[in-house]
């Protein structure tokens, strides 16, 4: 398969079978074999039976159902385990993404070398100050934490070399940070503008009461492409730092002790906030030695899951034999 559509749904029983026309006019006449999943993150009105009635008549077609609602992270994951595309593209099932724009984002990732084309919605057709505001300031803050510059994080229309995305974990609502996610791994990015438009049917499930969840899951990400692979240099960091004062005070009051014969029962308090603050360090190193020794047995079980491979060139390659090229 060259390319799956992978389409997380949730309540859009008005938008699905749009979605699939649209899309199926857009990529339908290229020469590039395709598969549409629909994936119903749990949907509460008849989103699943047009999913049903399409895939009952396009063999293109499949719909995914989970048994509630996990999330768009969840659907997105669930519907990339059962691709078989050698690209993969994300888009939402709300029909303001214009499937139009996805062989131009296709053919960046086949033929422009590129492992992810993500999608910029330049003309956002949204509530400037509810949705498109926050979502500006939010993509500020996660360019500037992650080092990924993006104009777009939210946007769910991009294309992802399949072998690039199925290497990263998605739970939670690591969705929005997929490229940054993949820039950990060497991946190439490269951001257009694509249409957008008003929705015309269905509500919007986005809430900004729930911005917090963003707030938290920028602090995971950071933690993530910084210490993910020796989480032992942030733990480290932090419980040497807490131990540092501890150290200075208690050697301080020792050395008068048993070096001078100076009396310190009078300094109680300093003794009890030194012997605190070595705890309290030698604490979070022994943290930092777990998280250590979990990341040493996930490598163990999957020494290939901290790397890509994006090619292997081997004398037999080009009619060699390898053992003859010896140092």
């Amino acid at each position: 398969m060259d390319i799956s559509v992978i389409i997380p749904v949730y309540n859009e029983e008005g938008n699905v079978a749009k979605v699939y026309e649209e899309l199926k006019e857009a990529v339908s006449g290229r020469d590039a074999s395709y598969e549409v999943i629909f994936v119903d993150d749990g949907s509460t009105d008849a989103s699943f039976s047009v999913m049903e009635q399409l895939a009952a008549g396009d063999a293109a077609v499949r719909a995914v159902k989970l048994r509630r609602n996990f999330g768009q992270s969840s659907a997105i994951a669930a519907g990339v385990n059962r691709s078989s595309g050698e690209v993969i593209v994300l888009m939402d099932g709300d029909a303001q993404n214009d499937p139009a724009d996805i062989p131009g984002l296709v053919d960046l990732v086949r033929e422009g070398g590129y492992d992810i084309a993500s999608g910029w919605r330049k003309g956002r057709k949204d509530n400037f100050l509810f949705k498109t505001l926050p979502s500006k300031i939010a993509n500020r803050i996660i360019s500037f934490v992650t080092r990924v510059k993006l104009n777009d994080y939210g946007c769910t229309l991009k294309a992802y070399r399949a072998e690039v995305l199925k290497k990263i974990p998605l739970y939670g609502e690591w969705h929005r940070f997929l490229p940054a996610l993949a820039s950990w791994m060497g991946a190439k990015i490269i951001e257009i503008p694509v249409n957008h438009r008003k929705r015309a049917s269905g509500k919007s499930k986005y809430n900004i009461l729930k911005a917090y969840k963003v707030v938290l899951d920028i602090i995971t990400i950071r933690y993530f492409l910084s210490y993910y692979s020796s989480p032992m240099y942030l733990f480290g960091k932090i419980g040497i730092l807490l131990m540092l004062p501890g150290l200075i005070i208690g050697g301080y009051y020792t050395f008068k002790r048993f070096i001078f014969w100076v009396d310190i029962g009078h300094k109680v308090p300093s003794l009890i906030f030194s012997a605190f603050s070595v705890l309290s360090g030698i604490i979070v190193i022994m943290f930092g030695l777990l998280a250590e020794m979990f990341t040493r047995m996930q490598y163990q079980d999957d020494p290939t899951s901290s790397f890509i491979i994006e090619k292997v060139i081997s004398g037999e390659d080009r009619g060699e034999r390898a053992d003859e090229k010896r140092i």
